[in-house]
């Protein structure tokens, strides 16, 4: 019998073996400090600017050093968090904030109006809910030093909302640039400062608790309420290799581990000083994008060919192989949302439809070129789905080749616009929470712009003139509705496929206490380390 390396790995660590393959943390201490949190994340954190991507290690980094005006509550309403107070014109068409006080930079200068007036404008450059602003004519002003006013030709609901879409605030002299354009500095007035003097790029990265930070009196709720930091550091260790870190957690030398692999849950489950704790609890949606700006999927046939091909039990066998923790998905708006629907499902085929998909490809025209899958290799999921992909599309005569790199690489390589002989990309491979498939005001993976959207880049003028009408729609039956109509032109569009929801649980050491557990981010704020 042949004995895997992966076989014998599972077997040391169920049996608690600090293994003997090389762990880059084993030359420290056995057990992390008390008042320091060790965490691997999923992929290495390379792009640093919320604007410019949307990738999560960059929310949380952002989640971490910023601040926001508003924040969404455990029931997903937005509360003031920046904000002090605030209130609307009579009309309706004017609103005025005022920072609560205290608020200062990590460089000891205060938090002004101007700060708050340049960040609104550079994030609403990109991101869909800050376009539905410029889209009703906003006019973003200063007042005074902690006052400023958004005023709309018409009126707008649901602004506080709008607010608390991952608009993080930056400085003045930080934002005072095209949304094109990273900042670097790395600068916030949130709970947590960068330690630039740590900081070792493709190594780790260390946040220090903000002791200068007031943080609001009311109780922590969801990612609103008071932001109280319960630790000294918080270090990212960039380990790779998902078994490597899995050994690492088992051996005190990090706290948490973000992307545990699914068939070890069972290792982690079985030793008493760990646990698997699902924090996003409406899933991961896994999808995959196409470029929609070069051949082969600039022609809509060919995207509704890979519409066709997906077999989506096929991909979340290997995504994750335990049945209670995954599901197939038809609604283009995930399948827990109040606007998921049947419309336009018709694709839908247990074990997919390879001679559909052969057809649509040979009515696209297609003749050969070359499809780029980019492959990430430090995250296993998207890793095993790229390769899955790849092999899939060989069989019907698409001439797939993959291109690995890690996922910060990807990040950087997937807003490449140029064809694949000049470095560009075909297809890539991610997930988001299903909470965040529902909301078409904010999830820039809902956009159908074209260039000026999300990567991938699809563009539908009809579902770009429904999506605009969401914001004004009141009642749950009318946007179930308009949601009807948009999802018979998204799956028409067809520049994202669904692969499958997964619940993905992180591990961590039972001395880990007080996660919070919110869609997309996981706040380093209020947890802790405890004996047990």
């Amino acid at each position: 019998m042949i004995i895997s390396r992966r076989d014998l790995l599972k077997t040391s660590l169920a049996a608690g073996t600090v293994l003997s393959m090389p762990s880059v943390l084993q030359a420290q201490s056995a057990l992390t400090d008390a008042r320091t949190v060790r965490m691997v994340k999923i992929g290495g954190l390379t792009v640093f600017d919320p604007v410019v991507t949307t990738a999560n290690i960059t929310l949380d980094h952002s989640n971490a050093i910023y601040d926001t005006l508003f924040s969404l509550d455990s029931k997903f309403m937005p509360q003031p968090q920046m904000v002090g107070k605030w209130g609307v014109s009579d009309d309706k068409k004017t609103y005025t904030f005022e920072l609560r006080d205290r608020l200062e930079w990590h460089d000891g200068t205060p938090v002004t109006a101007a700060d708050c007036v340049a960040s609104i404008r550079r994030w609403a450059e990109v991101k869909p809910a800050g376009q539905l602003i410029v889209a009703r004519g906003a006019d973003i002003l200063k007042k005074d030093d902690k006052t400023f006013t958004i005023a709309f030709k018409e009126p707008l609901g649901g602004l506080t909302f709008i607010l608390s879409q991952y608009l993080y605030i930056m400085r003045e002299k930080d934002a005072d640039r095209p949304a094109t354009e990273a900042v670097t500095a790395n600068v916030g007035s949130g709970p947590f400062k960068f330690n630039q003097a740590l900081a070792k790029p493709g190594s780790s990265f260390a946040y220090d608790r903000n002791e200068k930070y007031v943080p609001r009196s009311e109780p922590s709720d969801g990612l609103a309420g008071g932001k109280i930091v319960k630790v000294d550091r918080v270090i990212w260790d960039n380990i790779g290799d998902q078994q490597t870190a899995l050994a690492a957690l088992q051996a005190g030398e990090i706290d948490y581990h973000e992307a545990p692999p699914a068939d070890l849950y069972s290792v982690v489950e079985g030793n008493p000083d760990l646990t698997l704790e699902v924090l996003d609890k409406s899933g991961q949606d896994y999808f995959l994008r196409m470029n929609c700006l070069q051949k082969p999927f600039d022609n809509v046939k060919a995207r509704q060919a890979v519409l066709h091909l997906v077999d989506q039990e096929a991909f979340l066998s290997v995504i994750s192989p335990d049945p209670k923790y995954s599901s197939t998905i038809t609604s283009f708006f995930g399948s827990g949302n109040p606007v998921s629907n049947d419309e336009n499902t018709g694709w839908f085929k247990k074990g997919g439809d390879p001679e559909k998909a052969k057809q649509l490809f040979k009515e696209s025209g297609y003749s050969g070129e070359k499809v780029v899958i980019l492959q990430p290799t430090d995250w296993a999921e998207a890793n095993n789905s790229s390769q899955l992909l790849a092999a899939t599309l060989r069989k019907i005569g698409v001439n797939a080749e993959l291109a690995p790199s890690d996922w910060g690489a990807l990040v950087a390589r997937r807003a490449k616009k140029d064809a694949v002989e000049n470095g560009g990309w075909s297809i890539f491979i991610t997930s988001e929470s299903d909470y965040s498939r529902g909301d078409l005001s904010s999830a820039s993976s809902l956009m159908a712009n074209g260039e000026k959207g999300w990567f991938g880049w699809p563009k539908s003028d009809e579902y770009e003139t429904l999506r605009a009408k969401w914001v004004d729609v009141e009642t749950l039956d009318e946007r179930k509705a308009l949601a009807r109509k948009m999802q018979q032109t998204a799956w028409d569009l067809a520049g994202t496929v669904l692969l499958g929801k997964v619940l993905s649980p992180i591990a961590r050491r039972k001395t880990l206490t007080g996660l919070i557990g919110m869609p997309e981010i996981v706040p380093m704020w209020n947890m802790q380390k405890v004996r047990v």
